[in-house]
């Protein structure tokens, strides 16, 4: 339902009954104020990374020490991406309304002290519930970190800027993981210390974004949260990632708590729909879905996180399950996919904006993350190296051309007032691709290795079960033929995941072959006022496909 701008949803900061006019555009920001704002955004988004990748490979030790499942693993990575999915939608509205900087630093805190608890965890239980907090935290950096972007650079120039964000994701990705490695290798130190060792570099983001970043907030009167949308939001996402998780082990695929959980799902899938349709400010705007490109874009970003998430996540267990090796060397080892994503990222966005043309990078992204995870459908535990490499990095490349340049498009598409939601709708959609991927490939991924496994032992005349046990397996403590077996159980499991991901990345290559390439917008939020318009996009048939009336640039 298009809306219009009233004069009073942009009061002026001074006092009067009366609103003053509405505050003018501000002048482009020169090269060196962009690096001074975004140096303390990129050193939130480095923590908040780092806290997050150094666990990966500590994660397969940390379930074992506690005594976890491999349900428990899937669940340890869900809870984040859940409770990251159903807060950024409400981050970005947020955004919208209020300080941007006060919502960024609030968001570290919660992620650094969400962190430090998950450190003082005695069992996967209470694990759990903090990373399921540290999901709030992260869905904020995540959303506010693009939001903040585009209000500062225009669409033409932040490719180049999206480059120190690749920059910045792929060095904290690279060093988390070699961090965690060497962290939970090191016996006066144990995998507890992965949790604890980002509050310092935390406290240092903190203060410099205190310094160094400067927006204008722009307040709008009579504007509410839409809490009840969001509460039924979430309670929908979680009640179908309870299914998700559950099903296959607790209950059948196909029985009364599978119709009653799905059903319920949809119901409120439905509910909240029809909430956001007549909410004043809703947290997902629906006129947003009027545009065929962020249409397009967002159902792309749910099947990228699908595949993305759920693939990726399992690359810790495949090097140390699978192959055998510490901590540290599954850190080393996942590098040619990191830096297949940093090379992508960062040389993308330098020819878009030379160029403006972002298209065909999406579609050579989709291409690359549909035959990596394809290719690497076909690895197992006695794999070469450099053939697992080679995929990586395929994968890699693939992720870093796409995950950037999808919120980049939509960005291009939407009015001032709706950047907020807009960037993180896509956000949205790929945490909730995310989400359902590493619930679905990790119930997948459970009963390939159990049935592996049952195979491999019967072949040795070993009872089913015998020194594998329920829970994620310590290879140091098995005798060799069953270490062998349990290797190649999760080496070919692993890779069955794969071979799922792939028809799923495939979707989102047809989905941006039908996005209308549209040239890139040269004027920065900051630029054009907080009363601005998006033009009608190209792609558009009329004026009921944009949020509001076209206005010249």
């Amino acid at each position: 339902m298009a809306t219009t701008t009233r004069p009073d949803e942009h009061p002026a900061a001074g006092p009067g009954p009366e609103p003053d006019p509405a505050p003018a555009p501000a002048p482009a920001m020169t090269h060196r104020q962009i690096m001074e704002a975004l140096s303390g955004l990129l050193l939130g988004m480095f923590v908040a990374i780092l806290s997050s990748t150094i666990v990966s490979t500590a994660l397969p030790r940390i379930i074992a020490d506690l005594g976890g499942s491999q349900s428990s693993y899937t669940w340890v990575v869900t809870a984040t991406l859940l409770t990251m999915t159903a807060t950024t939608p409400l981050w970005g509205k947020l955004a919208d309304l209020t300080s941007k900087k006060l919502l960024v630093q609030t968001a570290i805190v919660l992620f650094v002290l969400a962190s430090a608890g998950a450190g003082l965890s005695q069992d996967t239980g209470t694990l759990i519930a903090f990373r399921a907090v540290q999901g709030v935290g992260m869905g904020g950096l995540t959303a506010l970190a693009q939001i903040i972007l585009a209000a500062m650079i225009s669409p033409r120039e932040r490719g180049r800027y999206n480059g120190y964000l690749g920059a910045t994701f792929a060095v904290a990705t690279v060093g988390g993981p070699l961090l965690g490695g060497v962290i939970t290798d090191t016996d006066w130190l144990g995998w507890r210390w992965c949790f604890y060792v980002g509050v310092p570099f935390a406290v240092v983001a903190l203060l410099v974004l205190q310094k160094t970043l400067h927006l204008p907030v722009v307040k709008r009167t009579g504007v509410r949260i839409d809490w009840l949308g969001s509460a039924v939001f979430a309670s929908s996402v979680c009640l179908l990632l309870v299914w998700v998780t559950l099903a296959g082990k607790e209950y059948p695929w196909f029985s009364w708590q599978t119709y009653a959980m799905v059903s319920g799902s949809l119901l409120l899938g439905g509910l909240f729909v029809y909430i956001e349709s007549r909410a004043a400010e809703p947290i997902v705007p629906l006129r947003l879905f009027r545009n065929r490109t962020i249409t397009l874009a967002s159902l792309a970003s749910l099947f990228v996180g699908v595949a993305m998430f759920g693939a990726t996540v399992f690359l810790a267990q495949y090097f140390q399950l699978a192959r055998g090796e510490s901590p540290t060397m599954a850190g080393l080892l996942t590098t040619p996919m990191i830096g297949g994503l940093f090379v992508s990222s960062t040389v993308s966005g330098q020819i878009i904006t030379r160029n403006g043309r972002w298209k065909a990078w999406l579609c050579s992204g989709a291409v690359l993350l549909t035959a990596g995870l394809a290719l690497l459908g076909t690895v197992r535990y006695d794999s070469p190296y450099w053939q697992v490499a080679v995929f990586m990095a395929m994968l890699g490349l693939g992720v870093g051309m796409m995950m950037q340049n999808l919120v980049l498009c939509t960005q291009n598409q939407v009015d001032v007032r709706d950047l907020g939601a807009a960037s993180s709708l896509v956000t949205f959609f790929r945490s909730l691709g995310g989400a359902v991927g590493v619930s679905v490939l990790g119930a997948v991924l459970a009963e390939r290795i159990a049935d592996y496994a049952r195979e491999g032992l019967a072949k040795l005349g070993v009872p089913p079960g015998s020194g594998t046990g329920h829970g994620i397996p310590d290879l140091r403590d098995l005798p060799a033929p069953i270490r062998t077996v349990v290797e190649s159980a999760y080496g070919h499991g692993i890779a069955d995941i794969y071979l799922f991901a792939a028809p799923i990345a495939l979707v989102s290559l047809f989905l941006v072959l039908l996005i209308k390439e549209v040239p890139l917008r040269t004027r920065s939020a900051l630029e054009e006022g907080p009363d601005s318009t998006a033009p009608a996009p190209a792609d558009a048939p009329g004026a009921d496909d944009t949020a509001a009336t076209s206005a010249p640039r």
